[in-house]
């Protein structure tokens, strides 16, 4: 018998897979009404992301021998297609979304598969406060039927943290970091640098914060740090914060937004102190997507824009306890 025949069997139930058909229908149905566009975007891209928490799969790209010279060697699976949608915002495409594949290499697990299903949208003329409003009359129709949850939370980031561990994570000090990770007996402790503040944050957010989140309720996460802020723009003030939310349900990340910038030179800045990051920490260089640059500094909307993990919300919506329960065949069987 050969090595993989004996597990040719979806990894998700038929009923799970007609669960899926009627909510990718359902959101479809809600955009229509709306007035909001589907669009498609290419999944293998010139540029991979820059982030060096976020690794992507590459591929050799045989045109370049053939003598395209202008071609480059290299192209990614996409981790995400903000950059092209952001470019078909600044060509004046309006309110879009898009439901589509992305890839994430290296993350697998329970609540990971490194190919994922996402829904991503954009919102011309919102701000983040707004689209939380929406996402969540959109996860509630979606959840129709399927399950029943109690009345939304919206937290800030400073109130999640001191409702949970009394820190302010604005003002606390490297060494408040630290010991509340140490008195929390934390795992990765010993591997992060005394002066990482997003890295103890996030440790913080991860192992202590997070698992508290959204039991039975959806909860949105609001105005991240200033050095979180990634493609979100920065609001000014004492502290200044990023204008950024994440969705959690029982613990687990569902969605991740931005009052999107739509500053080409600070957008650069953030790429490039991305690319200095990469080289001290010896990961692969990435190259900087210069047509979204372009398309910054042609003009991008005044927007927000969201992407919603699909198969982590049919998890949740049906109760599943891992991942593979909502796909038809998993990154094991794929």
């Amino acid at each position: 018998m050969a090595e993989h025949s004996a597990d040719w069997r979806p990894t998700a139930s038929l009923a799970s897979l007609r669960q899926r058909a009627e909510l990718l229908a359902a959101l479809r149905r809600y955009f229509a009404a709306q007035g909001v566009l589907e669009v498609e975007t290419p999944l293998l891209v010139s540029a991979g992301a820059t982030d060096p928490h976020i690794p992507s799969f590459s591929l050799s790209d045989s045109a370049a021998s053939t003598g395209q010279a202008a071609v480059p060697p290299r192209r990614y699976l996409n981790t995400s297609p903000e950059f092209a949608m952001k470019r078909l915002l600044a060509a004046g495409a309006g309110p879009i979304f898009q439901v589509c594949k992305a890839f994430r290499a290296g993350e697998q697990g329970r609540h990971h598969n490194p190919e994922f299903s996402l829904l991503e949208w954009y919102r011309p003329g919102f701000d983040h406060h707004q689209l939380m409003q929406e996402v969540d009359t959109l996860v509630s129709q979606l959840a129709e039927g399927l399950r029943e949850f109690g009345p939304v939370q919206y937290l800030s980031y400073h109130d999640c943290f001191q409702q949970q561990l009394g820190l302010d994570p604005h003002t606390a000090t490297m060494a408040q970091l630290r010991d509340g990770a140490a008195q929390a007996g934390l795992p990765g402790v010993a591997g992060l640098a005394d002066d990482d503040r997003d890295g103890w944050l996030d440790l913080l957010m991860s192992f202590c914060v997070q698992p508290q989140l959204g039991r039975g309720h959806l909860c949105f996460i609001y105005d991240y740090p200033e050095s979180q802020a990634a493609l979100a723009r920065v609001r000014p003030g004492t502290p200044a914060v990023a204008e950024r939310f994440e969705l959690f349900i029982d613990g687990i990340e569902l969605a991740n937004g931005f009052h999107e910038l739509q500053d080409a030179a600070e957008q650069r800045a953030r790429f490039e102190a991305d690319l200095a990051q990469r080289r001290a920490e010896g990961q692969e260089p990435m190259v900087i997507d210069e047509r979204l640059l372009g398309a910054l500094e042609a003009g991008l909307p005044a927007c927000a824009g969201v992407a919603l993990g699909l198969d982590r919300l049919l998890m949740v919506l049906g109760g599943g306890q891992h991942v593979r329960e909502v796909l038809s065949f998993d990154y094991g069987r794929s």
